[in-house]
């Protein structure tokens, strides 16, 4: 009889049966990160301008080279210049791939792995089907990372430490005395930072993002992880690029190469030449824009906002004043009786404890935003 391999992560994830109860209610759907609105038409013309150019076979495999030379290009014209080149970058399939591919390059059977959660669903079963063990440890309730606790969980037998800046599900970023600390920590070690950095462009209020490869010592032991999808609202594009040292990217590439070995041709093209426009400040001032309605909009409801995201695409709101059910069984209430779906942010813990928390997508259109905050007021209002 046949027995799949096991790891701790569901058959469905949370996002997907949040997604289907709201297909099957009829709801809005704010629960998974992806906008409804369209994505700019430039965009759409290279990427017909570059089947028509013939990018149709399989592309190098760190990447095409006009794409890497105009990412390090942008990455050289960040507000925080970050200094790379082509050596310390190789172009991914998604995140999500380059987040496993990192892990798969670097643990071994039986090497611990530190989670600092909540956190996204996809690290704890990379990190299982790679033979690691996850080691939790959690976020203050402000979201900030307790270094005692951190501290603490570091064993001999830690090989990499998973951190998340601008963080899901809470929006919260990293500021340059993290990583100074973090630094501390890891000076000693051989331990391998692993930087999920998926909404470095999408910032707010002055809030400035710093990566871990801005830092002079994390950057020669860290893989800083990005995503097209998130920066040009195309997740269905599936592109991202992994930010390494020439090192950590040879180790990178040994697996990559088997892996998919290749991304998207058509699409590289299309994303190169699209960076030669791009505009970050005009894209995350629209993204402010949205996450400012969306809290406008919602300031009559009976939810409480204790802090504003700081980046990303979403906003964490507490229930406490509506309900004593479960994150979940109150995020599944609201999407059959308000016809709202949100994600419980229990989700993004292993023990999957309620927190009175649920999760809100605010990358929508304005009318999307409408209609949920009209069914809102009208069942909770």
């Amino acid at each position: 009889m046949f027995l799949p391999k096991k790891h701790s992560g569901s058959d469905n994830t949370i996002f997907s049966e949040m997604t289907a109860l709201a297909q099957k209610q009829e709801a809005v759907n704010l629960s998974q990160g992806f906008p409804d609105y369209e994505i700019d038409d430039r965009l759409k013309k290279l990427l017909c301008e570059a089947a028509e150019k013939n990018f149709n076979q399989y592309a190098p495999m760190s990447g095409n080279p006009l794409l890497i030379e105009n990412l390090i290009e942008f990455n050289n014209k960040r507000t925080i210049p970050i200094s790379v080149s082509k050596e310390n970058i190789t172009i991914s399939p998604g995140a999500t791939y380059g987040i496993y591919t990192a892990l798969a390059s670097v643990i071994s059977f039986g090497d611990e792995v530190i989670v600092l959660e909540p956190n996204y669903d996809s690290y704890v079963p990379a990190i299982e089907m790679n033979g690691g063990k996850p080691i939790f440890v959690s976020l203050n309730d402000d979201f900030k990372v307790n270094f005692e606790a951190l501290k603490k969980a570091i064993t001999e037998k830690t090989k990499a430490i998973i951190i998340n800046s601008p963080h899901n599900p809470s929006g919260k970023i990293w500021k340059k005395e993290d990583f100074n600390q973090l630094s501390d920590l890891v000076e000693n070690t051989e331990i391998i930072i692993i930087s999920d950095e998926v909404y470095d462009i999408l910032t707010y209020d002055q809030n400035e993002f710093y990566s871990a490869f801005h830092h002079p010592k994390l950057r020669e032991r860290c893989f800083s992880i990005f995503s097209f999808g998130k920066m040009f609202h195309i997740t269905g594009w599936k592109v991202g690029y992994v930010l390494a040292s020439p090192e950590l990217s040879q180790a990178y590439r040994r697996v990559h190469q088997y892996l998919a070995f290749s991304v998207n041709a058509l699409a590289q093209y299309a994303l190169a030449k699209y960076l030669e426009v791009f505009e970050p400040k005009e894209n995350q001032k629209i993204m402010q824009q949205k996450r400012d309605f969306f809290l406008n909009e919602i300031q009559d409801l009976p939810f409480t906002l204790n802090e504003k995201a700081e980046a990303g695409y979403f906003q964490i709101l507490s229930f406490k004043n509506i309900s004593e059910l479960s994150d979940k069984d109150f995020a599944v209430w609201l999407t059959e009786k308000a016809k709202v779906a949100t994600i419980p942010v229990s989700a993004f813990y292993h023990d999957q404890k309620s927190t009175g928390n649920v999760r809100f997508c605010f990358a929508k259109k304005e009318e999307t935003i409408l209609k949920a905050v009209e069914n809102l007021r009208r069942y909770l209002g």
